[in-house]
């Protein structure tokens, strides 16, 4: 069974965002068991609740495959007297009610994150404030910092030298440097890790200093507690008593009206107090859709920088590092070999390698080119039959009966408008290109129009049955 369990923690480890397999599936333990069946440990009620409803029936299939019969899972909670390790909680996306308040139901978060923030009386919400829950732990576990996140092992390239670079500046003068910070990219691009690097520092100098690392999601449900148990006094206390403010994704935030009108309050009361204010986002401040204009203009009061997808060079250190911290041995030519087949960010390359280390350790053979070519064969078909901006231009160019030449002119009729967006947001789809890269490729366009070419199409696709008919033509040519 303790096989079998390395076998499930490596699926969901590659299958998962990094964030939820931390949160939710790094902290159980397997538990003895008179007969066949998965005894499974969760740290408490609150994670078997969860794990319960969301992933036994994932455990389940997989028992199914490794068995090859059906396999018993049982779900439990630590006997008395015993203790069971809890995940990491530091960059978790946990809400912050379920270490102190267990027994209640996860629905009602999800209500409440799901409701309105405009109309707080309509949701359900957990017993607890934040305030309550930070109390209850030492400075780290106030703080929700993860240890493991520091400058130190932050592999640092072109993609990222220039935040890194700000985030110690910051760090070594919370409150003076840039305020607020706002770090900007794409998922999986190690905004997170930026951040919580950024946090432990101001912790090393400073250990009395008052840090706070949310997800805006965190706060939003913030917001609703504080709203539903008419504790809002304490909440605005909390948040304005910070010497350092970290929120991850702030495009969460979007048409959550109240939560940025508190925001907005908290913000101004940091910079105010010469506190420190660090955001993170997955796109340009004034490019966030559905935030107030007078919360976009603040957080362009202080420094904006942006990481980018990390280059060759930089995309074999991260791997040569990820496999240093696993203590695993890989060569040069192996993680040149991923490096040069994932580009589009640190989280696929990790899941890359990870799949790797457990092809190698499942089949007990050393890791190899070889070894790497047959664990990743199915990703190495796919960048076999690359698809370049060029050939994503000619074939909608081909589609749709006009010109190649009518992607870079600039002409705004509807029939070269249209083809033109939904080249570009299929570069973005297939390709690893950024915005600007694509812009320059169709007729040196700004970022920001390639950014609202894709949203256009996005959102259109939901409701046009002709266009959701294309894109699946289109996309099927593209990878045929």
């Amino acid at each position: 069974m303790q096989q079998f369990w390395e076998v499930c923690l490596s699926r969901f480890e590659q299958e998962l965002p990094a964030q939820q397999y931390q949160t939710w599936i790094k902290g159980l333990r397997i538990g003895p068991s008179e007969d066949d069946s998965l005894a499974i440990v969760a740290p408490n009620r609150f994670v078997l609740q969860w794990v319960r409803e969301r992933y036994l029936s994932r455990i389940e299939a997989l028992g199914l495959e490794y068995f090859s019969q059906p396999l018993s899972v049982r779900l439990s909670l630590p006997e008395a007297g015993t203790r069971t390790p809890a995940p990491a909680a530091a960059d978790e996306r946990t809400p912050a009610a379920s270490t102190a308040a267990p027994e209640q139901p996860e629905r009602n978060r999800v209500a409440a994150l799901r409701a309105d923030s405009t109309d707080s009386t309509r949701v359900a919400a957990p017993a607890i404030l934040t305030r309550s829950v930070i109390d209850g732990g030492g400075e780290r576990d106030r703080s929700r910092l993860n240890p493991g996140f520091t400058f130190d092992n932050l592999v640092t390239g072109r993609a990222n030298e220039l935040a890194r670079a700000a985030a110690v500046q910051v760090a070594q003068n919370p409150g003076m440097s840039y305020n607020p910070i706002f770090i900007y990219g794409g998922v999986g691009l190690g905004k997170t890790h930026l951040v919580h690097a950024l946090g432990n520092e101001v912790m090393r100098h400073n250990p009395d200093a008052v840090i706070r690392y949310v997800h805006a999601d965190d706060y939003y449900a913030d917001v609703v507690r504080a709203y539903q148990q008419k504790s809002f006094d304490a909440f605005k206390r909390y948040y304005r008593s910070l010497d350092v403010l970290l929120i991850d994704d702030i495009q969460f935030f979007n048409n959550k009206t109240r939560t940025q009108e508190e925001f907005f309050y908290a913000f101004n009361a940091l910079t105010d107090a010469k506190k420190q204010i660090v955001i993170t986002c997955d796109t340009y401040p004034k490019n966030i859709q559905g935030v107030e204009e007078r919360l976009t203009t603040r957080f362009g009061w202080g420094l904006t920088v942006q990481i980018e997808p990390p280059e060759l060079e930089m995309r074999v250190a991260i791997l040569k590092k990820k496999a240093e911290m696993e203590r695993v041995k890989v060569g040069e030519d192996v993680a040149f070999l991923i490096a040069k087949n994932i580009r589009s960010n640190v989280r696929e390359l990790e899941g890359a390698l990870k799949k790797v280390i457990a092809f190698a350790h499942f089949h007990t053979v050393p890791i190899s080119v070889e070894v790497a070519r047959e664990a990743l064969k199915d990703l190495l078909g796919a960048h076999n039959r690359q698809i370049t901006l060029e050939f994503i231009q000619k074939t909608v160019s081909d589609y749709y009966k006009i010109k190649v030449s009518e992607m870079y002119s600039k002409k705004r009729t509807r029939a070269i408008a249209r083809p033109r967006q939904v080249a570009m947001f299929l570069a973005k789809e297939l390709t690893p290109e950024s915005y600007p890269a694509i812009g320059e490729s169709f007729g040196g366009r700004d970022h920001t129009t390639v950014l609202h070419a894709c949203r256009t199409i996005a959102d259109l696709r939901l409701k046009d049955e002709v266009l959701n008919h294309d894109l699946h033509v289109l996309i099927q040519t593209l990878r045929k």
